[in-house]
């Protein structure tokens, strides 16, 4: 039994720290004048202009080498960005899913063919992908995905349906689980993953708002969709570990834990002349979580581009960060007035009540906290 997960000291990197210098000025003049609300939006707001305008600037696939695209720079680099655009609450999420896993899943399994005609466009800002995982009845439990491709000459038809896609609706091609053999009873057996064209004939692609008002959740649906052959990514049959490896960069990055920082950084300006010690203590104690987590965050990016398996250790970050993020607008209401007579308040639980709307899909995207717990037993040998 190892019941015990060390995450490795990740000490600043002078070359990061100059880029982060670099970046904030960016943001700064980029996202002028842009208010809390939106900003709260953080990793799910869409736009596409200043995905083409981080991609100029080399802040895409910065990791990735240059004849695909990429700047060959460090990790340590490529997360100073990502945790200040999250923080600033950048609209980054034309290009975040192709940056933050479809592209190093395609590094990683993808033929030369595939490397060389996406990586680039997704480096440039150009191409965006969504994740083709979530069905009806396979959600956490991600071994029951019933949408199946059947090979066929030249290809593979698809019929099935994905559920919560995130982003399919503005997404060039979707990354696609799916069985390619055997039935649902075979679990992991079988599976297969795709880069799907979504402009593809037999595939429609229908909106889900959610309590907040938002749309970039979808329902994809296929049926008969013609896939060709050069779009399996990987090895027919390795759609299993594959589709691990890629979620191991979903759930362990700095959106795990900043997706609110809107919300926190609205509530100490609005304490920052009234706080009692109750109100410091509390945003003390947010602050060491944060702290905390970008410890355990930080290592786990340094385990990925070591190639280790960092899987028990990402989703640790994962169900820790959504913890603490479901925890933060209670604390809000706790330390705040919430019958205001002054503009600045009112604006304040306007980003609040976006704010608690959004919170309970922390606990859903990525894996449901119980999935999450049952990976964690088992990364602890515990069951």
């Amino acid at each position: 039994m190892n019941a015990l997960v060390t995450y490795p000291a990740t000490p600043e990197n002078e070359k990061a720290e100059a880029l982060r210098k670099e970046i904030r000025a960016f943001l700064e003049a980029e996202l002028a004048g842009v208010s809390p609300v939106i900003r709260a939006r953080s990793w799910t707001g869409y736009d596409a202009e200043f995905s083409r305008k981080l991609g100029e600037r080399g802040f895409i696939g910065m990791t990735w080498p240059k004849k695909y695209g990429g700047h060959e720079r460090s990790n340590a680099e490529r997360y100073v960005v990502i945790e200040e655009c999250l923080a600033a609450g950048a609209p980054v999420a034309a290009h975040w899913i192709a940056d933050r896993q479809s592209g190093p899943l395609l590094l990683r399994y993808g033929t030369e063919g595939q490397k060389q005609e996406f990586l680039p466009r997704i480096a440039a800002g150009e191409f965006y992908t969504c994740i083709g995982m979530s069905e009806p009845d396979a959600g956490s439990d991600l071994a029951a995905v019933r949408t199946r491709a059947e090979p066929v000459e030249g290809g593979y038809r698809v019929n099935g349906t994905k559920l919560w896609t995130t982003n399919a609706h503005n997404a060039h091609a979707m990354l696609l689980f799916c069985r390619t053999s055997g039935t649902p009873a075979d679990r992991q057996k079988g599976t297969s993953q795709l880069l799907v064209d979504l402009s593809l004939p037999g595939i429609e692609i229908r909106p889900i708002t959610d309590i907040a008002g938002d749309r970039h959740f979808n329902e994809v649906t296929f049926q008969d969709a013609f896939v060709p052959a050069d779009a399996l990514v990987g090895e027919e049959g390795n759609g299993w570990e594959q589709v691990m490896n890629e979620l191991a960069y979903e759930r362990s990055g700095p959106e795990r834990f900043l997706s609110s920082m809107a919300l926190i950084e609205g509530l100490a300006d609005l304490l920052r002349t009234s706080a009692g010690e109750a109100a410091e203590i509390a945003i003390g104690r947010l602050v060491s979580h944060i702290a905390t987590l970008r410890f355990m965050s930080r290592g786990v990016a340094a385990m990925l581009e070591n190639g280790e398996n960092a899987n028990p250790h990402a989703t640790i970050v994962k169900d820790l960060g959504a913890v603490l993020e479901q925890s933060i607008p209670d604390v809000a209401r706790s330390l705040v007035d919430m019958s205001p007579d002054d503009v600045t308040t009112r604006d304040f639980l306007s980003l609040l009540a976006y704010t608690e709307a959004i919170t309970p899909a922390f606990s859903l995207r990525g894996g449901t906290r119980e999935i999450l717990r049952g990976i964690i037993a088992r990364g602890l040998g515990l069951r």
